[in-house]
């Protein structure tokens, strides 16, 4: 038989809020009536409902996950995986339960975001970046749901973002290349609508020209982040003569992709053309050749969002963004001698 809390309140003689102040440890009871209470809770082995414990605490210790975009990475992509790993074990410390949301389909009544987090109770929610944002994103910031973004931006009393500093990530790469001597630089960028792709272009564009280095649009082509489309990108800046000394990819999958291009054109890296990749994802240290990156804090990219939304769930507002440094790991793919593993 489940009992309720009702239940519970009659086998004791008291009250059912007096039951819900001993369950969630509230004061102005006395000890002789919390023994009672407690008594018949484990001589029943009464466990509260999910429903019951929201009701009497207005918290469900549950953080909605959602990947944002009508194209998005989910779980595909190592990067974000990573991010999301060490959000889960900062979130579970502090005493969070995680519910993914599915954006595959809407319905008019209740397939918005909203409409499910309202129905789950969710405390906050996680959104990680993808392409085509949908309105039903904003507007949980516009409801004053405590949202967190990686890699995307959000902006309100209830809102914020953590993500890399994207700029200057870019200005890293360009300046390591100018001190070996490279001023012939190629770059594969990610979709023009994606926020990150456009902040890593303009840092790569800010710094050419403020080392004087010429941009030839013909080598600066552009993908979706994933691998083939970075090997597509590289066959076509292949096409023109001369190709450039060196490339940028915007993401590790796409610089992966931009190597087997330039395998299969009989070119080599980084005797031909050297290559840097961005995110530092683990086969990184496992191609052939081992490919230098920016390396982005997944770690603490994961940990800060999960702290970030638990100061806003819990009544800090007006949380400023927070950008987080990068470190490039010179591998063999750029031909520099001093290298990182």
């Amino acid at each position: 038989m489940n009992l309720t809390i009702k239940d519970i309140a009659k086998l004791a003689g008291v009250a059912p809020s007096t039951v819900s102040k001993i369950m969630n440890n509230y004061g102005g009871v006395s000890e002789e009536t919390k023994k009672k209470v407690m008594d018949v809770i484990v001589e029943h082995d009464y466990q509260p409902t999910f429903s019951a414990k929201v009701l009497a605490t207005k918290k469900s210790n549950l953080i909605g996950l959602i990947y944002a975009g009508k194209v998005n990475v989910e779980f595909t992509h190592p990067f974000f995986n990573e991010v999301v790993t060490s959000f889960k074990k900062t979130i579970g410390k502090l005493g969070y339960d995680i519910l993914m949301f599915s954006n595959e389909q809407f319905s008019k009544d209740n397939g918005s975001y909203l409409a499910r987090c309202r129905h789950f109770h969710v405390d906050g929610c996680l959104i990680i970046a993808g392409e085509e944002i949908e309105d039903h994103i904003y507007e949980l910031v516009e409801n004053g749901v405590p949202c967190v973004g990686i890699d995307i931006e959000l902006n309100g009393p209830k809102a914020s973002y953590v993500m890399t500093d994207n700029v200057n990530l870019s200005r890293k790469v360009i300046q390591h290349f100018y001190l070996d001597n490279i001023r012939e630089i190629g770059f594969i960028g990610g979709k023009k609508d994606s926020a990150i792709a456009s902040l890593r272009e303009k840092g790569f564009i800010d710094i050419m020209s403020q080392l004087g280095l010429k941009i030839n649009e013909s080598w600066m082509k552009y993908g979706d982040f994933h691998e083939e489309s970075g090997y597509t990108a590289m066959k076509e800046i292949l096409q023109q003569k001369p190709y450039p000394q060196a490339i940028f990819a915007a993401s590790d999958m796409m610089a992966f992709g931009a190597l087997r291009a330039i395998k299969e054109s009989g070119l080599n890296v980084p005797e031909d053309i050297r290559i840097v990749g961005c995110d530092d994802i683990d086969a990184c240290r496992y191609s052939d050749p081992k490919l230098t990156t920016i390396k982005q804090d997944k770690d603490r990219l994961g940990k800060l969002g999960a702290n970030m939304l638990n100061d806003l769930i819990n009544g800090v507002s007006e949380l400023k963004p927070m950008f987080i440094d990068s470190e490039l790991m010179i591998r063999e793919s750029c031909g520099s001698k001093n290298r990182n593993q």
